[in-house]
């Protein structure tokens, strides 16, 4: 990913934190020349391999699994992102942008067909989202045998990050003044990705 220096954050538990908070991922891998990729939820074990470990599954029916098994992947986490128009800036001889933030995480992805293991897997990524309901639904509602066949429709992989990459692009590179004259801009649309771009750049001023 290109990261002018303004940019570039570099932060483990920043990076960490980012990932956690924008879990539902873009996965890309290659087959036979063309790109491929998933959208889904990845956990994220902090503690594991030099910049942390990536647990998901695929459907069974989604052929990416076995395009990228053994493959070294790319796993995207979106976050907020807004447009940012020259009329908020006072001053000649500006263009249009875009602000965003986003982490790339890159490793090998390995297979888990083990039933113990995709067992825990789905247990872990249920406890991860229900975990702020009222009422949390729970793995041990459904019945065993709906569970068994829940499994053997999946398939898991891990992924031991051995590179992230973090972009910032919130106008670092602007003076002081502009970046308030942009903040104003973006709280005054309303929007939420706008209102979060705008609470991200005052973050970091």
């Amino acid at each position: 990913m290109y990261i002018p220096p303004s940019f570039l954050e570099t932060d483990p538990n920043k990076l960490h934190d980012f990932m956690e908070q924008h879990s539902f991922a873009t996965l890309i891998s290659s087959h036979e020349g063309e790109p491929v990729a998933s959208h889904l939820p990845l956990l994220l074990d902090r503690d594991a391999e030099p910049h942390g470990r990536l647990i998901g599954h695929f459907a069974r029916a989604n052929s990416h699994w076995q395009a990228a098994s053994e493959q070294r992947v790319l796993s995207i986490f979106h976050g907020s992102h807004a447009y940012v128009s020259p009329g908020w800036m006072e001053a000649q001889n500006v263009v249009p942008t875009w602000n965003y933030v986003t982490v790339h995480a890159y490793g090998t992805l390995r297979l888990i067909e083990d039933r113990d293991r995709l067992r825990d897997i789905v247990r872990r990524t249920v406890e991860t989202y229900e975990a702020n309901r009222a009422t949390p639904w729970s793995m041990s509602q459904p019945e065993a045998e709906f569970l068994d066949k829940l499994l053997a429709a999946i398939v898991g992989f891990e992924i031991g990050i051995d590179r992230l990459e973090g972009k910032w692009k919130l106008n670092q590179n602007h003076p002081l003044e502009r970046r308030e004259q942009i903040m104003r801009g973006l709280r005054d649309t309303g929007r939420h990705d706008e209102l979060q771009i705008a609470a991200l750049m005052d973050a970091t001023r």
